[in-house]
């Protein structure tokens, strides 16, 4: 059986969410930058449009981070689905410089 989900750990989850919740936001931007305009200039309507994505991106990864049941959890989960969105945006020759 699962242990229940409680309330400690709480600084582990909240760090992941915060550190990895925003770098998952960037690379999200970057990814939609890449796919719909092939890379446009930020201050075009999608470069706007990306960079005010990754607020309620990022708002949305720490609110979800606490339902990680331990700390570390949160960090191994978040760092592969960073490691799987920088990929994307790297294979498919995004705005990284």
């Amino acid at each position: 059986m699962k242990p229940p989900l409680r309330a400690s750990n709480w600084l582990g989850k909240a760090s992941a969410g915060l550190v990895m919740g925003f770098l998952l936001a960037l690379g999200a931007a970057g990814l939609l930058r890449t796919l719909v305009a092939g890379g446009a200039t930020p201050f075009s309507t999608v470069g706007q449009f990306s960079m005010w994505m990754m607020a309620p991106v990022w708002a949305l990864t720490v609110s979800l981070c606490f339902f990680f049941r331990t700390g570390p959890r949160a960090w191994v989960w978040l760092t592969l689905a960073n490691g799987l969105v920088w990929g994307l945006v790297i294979l498919l020759g995004g705005p990284v410089r």
